[in-house]
């Protein structure tokens, strides 16, 4: 039983190693020794390259997004508005229509600021709102999140990996594919071979 256990385990990592081409073999040609040295090639040119991409990747997005953090919320703040007519239509773009109300609030410098927002559940007038303006007193949407800047961290981080991945695999499936072109070319010869000595034996 134990026996058994332990062949059905090594079993897996043995038909790693010959897939990888690290058993050694009689059957093997000098075709699958260069494919397996390109390969290993190729994998430690990416692992030496795409990390430290990557690394400088995810610090340029991280430092870009948190200095956008910084101007935004330097350049934004938060002020109460407060509905004075409703019953308004607005359209975003050519597809979306929505209703508005015109509503008045303090400017960044102090004076009255009126004009359209997006209307909202049981607005009414007098109904307050807290909304974000910019430096002119326009409205505008909340400063930029934190969590933005990791998720854009990480996806140019994986975006790095991704395109230092695409070149290395395309360069190993144009090796593998001409590698099997040249192994073709190689059993087709020994089986003409092996033809031709079969019609010279003289034992048949």
């Amino acid at each position: 039983m134990r026996r058994s256990g332990i062949g059905c385990g090594a079993a897996p990592l043995t038909r790693l190693r010959r897939r990888l081409g690290l058993e050694r073999s009689e059957l093997r040609r000098r075709v699958d020794r260069v494919q397996r040295a390109i390969a290993f090639g190729l994998l430690v040119l990416l692992l030496g390259a795409a990390p430290p991409l990557a690394a400088w990747a995810v610090s340029w997005s991280y430092d870009a997004g948190t200095r956008a953090e910084d101007a935004e919320r330097a350049n934004r703040r938060q002020v109460v508005a407060t509905v004075t007519s409703t019953g308004g239509i607005g359209t975003s773009g050519d597809r979306y229509i929505h209703e508005t109300v015109q509503a008045a609030w303090p400017g960044a410098d102090g004076k009255q600021r009126a004009g359209t927002l997006p209307s909202w559940k049981n607005a009414k007038v007098g109904a307050q709102r807290t909304i974000w303006i910019d430096r002119e007193g326009d409205p505008t949407v909340r400063p930029r999140p934190h969590s933005r800047t990791v998720t854009d961290a990480a996806y140019a981080g994986a975006a790095t990996v991704l395109g230092c991945a695409m070149p290395v695999v395309l360069a190993y499936v144009v090796v593998r594919r001409r590698c099997d072109r040249h192994r073709d070319e190689l059993w087709e010869a020994d089986w003409a071979r092996m033809d031709a000595d079969a019609g010279h034996n003289p034992r048949s």
